[in-house]
Parts: C-alpha cells; structure tokens; sequence
C-alpha cells in the first residue's frame, strides 16, 4: 500500500507550523525542545491554568484533512500515517532533518507493535448514522455514533497515548533528554489505564500505574499481564481531590514521564485525540458532497477529565482554520450528578461572562483556576464510572468551545444514564458500557428539555467497550419506547 508523502516542511522559518504554547501563561516551548508534559513556567500556587496545548499553523502547513477527492480511507496506514503532520513531534524531526519517510516508518513500526500486543493497530473507527436509535430518542434528522469499542484496548484512550508515544520516540531518536530509564506514569481507573499499557509494551518502555481501590479486579490482572506495575491508592478519609492524581504528580516530581490523559500533566495526549474529530471530519465529507460544512448541528461528548471533549472540539475548530468545514456544530459536555465539577465551573464563567464579556471572562478563568476548577467535594458516584474524575483537568479549553460555539454543560442523572446505555446499546447492537453512552444520556436530556431539537443533525461517541458483567439498567422498560422533547428553562 502506497502511503501518500506529506509536503515537504517549510524551510527558511524561525517557527515550526506545529506549537506547544502555555494556555494560561501564553509560553511557548522552544520549538527544538521535544517532550514536554507541563509548563516549565507553572509555579505551584500561582492560580493559573497551565495547560500546554499543540496549535497548528495553516499559513505554514498544508492541511491534515483528506476531504477534497472525498477518498475512502486507505486500508493500510495507520490512523497516525493518514494524520502524521498534526503531531508536533512530526515537525520537530523534519525541522531536525528527518524525511518523511523515516517517520512513516517510525509510526508504522509502533503501529505495527500495537498490533502484535493488541492484536490489531490504529485504523478508522465506524461513524455512522443510527436510525433507530434517533428515533429512540425523538430525533427526525440524524444521529451518527462514532464507534470506538473495538479500538485499540477497546476504547478511544489509546489514541492519547499513542501520539505522546510517538513524540517520545522522536525525543529518543533525536538524542533528547527522554531516557528508558525514565519510568512512564499514569493515573486511571480502567481504560486510560489499559490503553496506556498496551502501547508502553508495544514500545518496550517500563510502565506505572496509579489506580483507585475501587478499580476493577479485572482491568488490573489485565494491566500486570502486559507488564505494568500497578499501585493502587486509597482514597484517605477527608480527603479531597482524587488520590492517584497525587501520586501520579509526585511520580513525575521524582523524575517519570507523565504518559496519562490529563492535558494539564501531558498536553501532549490532546493531538493524539484530535485524530477522533478528523474521522468524523472526513467522514462526514464523503457522506456529504459539496458545500464544506461540518454536517453536524451539535457533537454530545461525556467529559470526566475533560481530554476527549477538548480534543474533539480542538479538531473541529482545526477543520474550519484548515477550511475543511465552514463552522463548528454546538458542543456539549455531559457530566453525571454524581460528579460535576465542569458544570461548577462553567456556572461561574457565565455568571463573569454576564459581568465582564466573554474575552476578560475567559482571561479571569486562566488566571484564577480555582474560583472556578474545585474538585469535587465528595466521592464521585456513577454507573459510568470513567467520568468520574474529581476535576475537569482540561475545563478551560472546553469552556473556550462551549463559548465559541454555544454549547452547553448537561448533567445527567443516573436513571439517565441507566435508559441510555440501555437503549444505545440494544438499537445499535455496539456492546458499550455506561460511560462510552454518557454522552446519549446528554442527548436524551437534551431533546426533553428542547435544547436540541428534532430535526437537527448530530453526533455521539460511544467510547468504550463493556468488559464485564455491568447492569444490564434499571430502567429497562423506559428503553422501549422513544423518548420525546418537552419544553423546559432548565440547562
């Protein structure tokens, strides 16, 4: 299969097209610098938000979107072939002299060790519509469901992962400070975990990871058989925050390489996520021929640490900067009753939004995370329970989408949850567990309330494959019918 060569890297620039910049603090990381999880210039206590965020340059770059010949995907290349000049470390090399081809291969080789422990690599998840379960849910104009339970580890995680991975290897080919004697370091519950574990072993890189005592007895069996030292972290009575996010910090502190989901420890696991959102791009340009826009009114996306959200809207706005789309659809991010520390925070931006406008509000936001990011003050509680993170790490940037698109945050409960998991699953026939429709259950709150209206056009994720015997619901009978939309104030 023959792998379309990427344009050649600018050359004469004093910038690459791909930059690691500091949203709180605006700092750039030298662009020859390679692997860099947190902002050097972060200082614990000074209130800002210092999350790295990769950005992409157009003027510099050609675009990452294959719309315009509306193409079948190549069935060959990896996910990571198709999208490698969205990755920054795919710039750095090229800036250091790299071809394109010796990356190619260095992806293809990971790729290919993925598959050997996997059983398959990266490659287009399904994005389809479901006709049946729109009806289920009151919807006359579409509903597509991007797949990703037979990904890689059986969720969307392993993207993260991977394009982290993939700089890291780029860092170890350059000579950079990154050495294997330098422990890889996460902290999960169950698929960040897994998916963190899967590509560490493909490349041979040495692998800790923070759980919490509730973690499933499977998942961790599971992790030590591919060679992941597990450790697991009650949580202490009284305390606040999440315990394995403290462990996880204190690891790095103490020389590991944090290889986690939080974009606020490794900003780097966003890009890799972005990939989703260019599938569904592409996607929805080979359905629709002709004027280039999303195809989507509105994308419903479950948030815990917030990763998947931020990088599915990052790579809807790179879509239209690439002009690729002419706009974004509405975003939603779902949160559960029984953890909605995103919902707190964005009350309070719009309560400041309302004051100040939207520019000082979000400028107030970066500087003083914690009038708005408060951890959750007691134990999470939910049946989806992979978005049950204390804190929202990357809020801010989804903040950023809701108010550059009118979005919203829902919070759903668990009967919600029950219903859509119950229905997602029979109309679709994907085995999904409760988390991966935590998005639906957005969805269904949001066609009762009226926010989102029949005839519109939009998306969901289901994000995780179901790995055990979870509950079937508890309100089966609910499931059998269509839910319909009502009028109501409440957001």
């Amino acid at each position: 299969m023959t792998v379309r060569p990427a344009p050649p890297t600018p050359t004469g620039r004093t910038s690459l097209a791909a930059a690691l910049v500091c949203a709180g603090c605006g700092h750039r990381v030298p662009d020859d610098i390679v692997f860099v999880g947190c902002c050097p210039r972060a200082i614990d206590g000074d209130d800002v938000d210092h999350v790295l965020r990769r950005t992409l340059d157009p003027t510099m770059m050609g675009s990452p979107f294959v719309v315009a010949d509306r193409a079948e995907p190549e069935a060959g290349p990896s996910t990571f072939v198709r999208h490698r000049t969205s990755l920054r470390g795919y710039h750095v090399a090229r800036a250091a002299g790299w071809t394109d081809g010796r990356l190619v291969d260095l992806i293809t080789g990971l790729d290919d060790a993925v598959a050997a422990v996997e059983g398959h690599g990266f490659r287009e998840t399904p994005f389809e519509t479901a006709p049946e379960l729109g009806r289920r849910v009151g919807l006359t104009g579409d509903l597509w469901v991007k797949d990703e339970t037979g990904n890689v580890s059986g969720s969307h995680k392993a993207r993260h992962l991977m394009g982290a991975m993939i700089e890291l290897l780029v860092a170890e080919g350059l000579g950079g400070i990154v050495a294997r004697d330098r422990r890889l370091a996460i902290a999960s519950c169950g698929n960040a975990a897994l998916a963190a574990a899967v590509v560490a072993r493909a490349a041979a890189w040495p692998l800790d990871v923070f759980v919490p005592d509730w973690a499933d007895e499977e998942v961790m069996a599971r992790l030590r058989d591919l060679g992941a030292a597990v450790v697991v972290c009650p949580r202490l009575p009284g305390e606040i925050g999440d315990p394995t996010f403290r462990r996880l910090r204190a690891a790095v502190a103490a020389g590991s390489v944090p290889f986690t989901c939080q974009g606020s420890e490794n900003g780097l696991a966003i890009e890799g996520g972005e990939t989703i959102g260019y599938e569904m791009v592409e996607r929805l340009a080979r359905a629709e021929p002709g004027p280039r826009t999303s195809g989507l009114d509105a994308v419903v996306v479950q948030v815990g640490g917030g990763a998947l959200a931020s990088a599915v809207a990052a790579a809807f706005a790179s879509a239209r900067a690439f002009g690729a789309i002419d706009r974004e659809p509405r975003l939603y991010a779902v949160q559960t009753e029984g953890c909605a520390p995103l919902a707190g925070a964005w009350a309070g931006v719009r309560e400041r939004i309302a004051a100040d406008g939207v520019g000082p509000a979000l400028e107030h936001a970066r500087r003083h995370r914690s009038g708005y990011m408060r951890p959750w003050p007691g134990e999470p509680v939910s049946a989806a329970h992979g978005i049950l993170d204390d804190e929202t790490y990357d809020w801010l940037a989804i903040v950023e989408a809701l108010t550059r698109t009118a979005g919203d945050v829902v919070v759903v409960d668990e009967p919600t949850v029950e219903t859509a998991n119950a229905i997602g699953r029979t109309a679709t026939g994907i085995d999904a567990d409760h988390t991966a429709t935590a998005g639906l259950a957005g969805l269904l709150a949001l066609t009762r309330s009226g926010h989102v209206h029949p005839d519109e056009t939009v998306a969901v994720l289901f994000t995780g494959v179901r790995r055990h015997g979870d509950r079937e619901g508890a309100v089966v009978e609910a499931a059998a019918a269509p839910m319909r939309p009502r009028e109501s104030s409440a957001r």
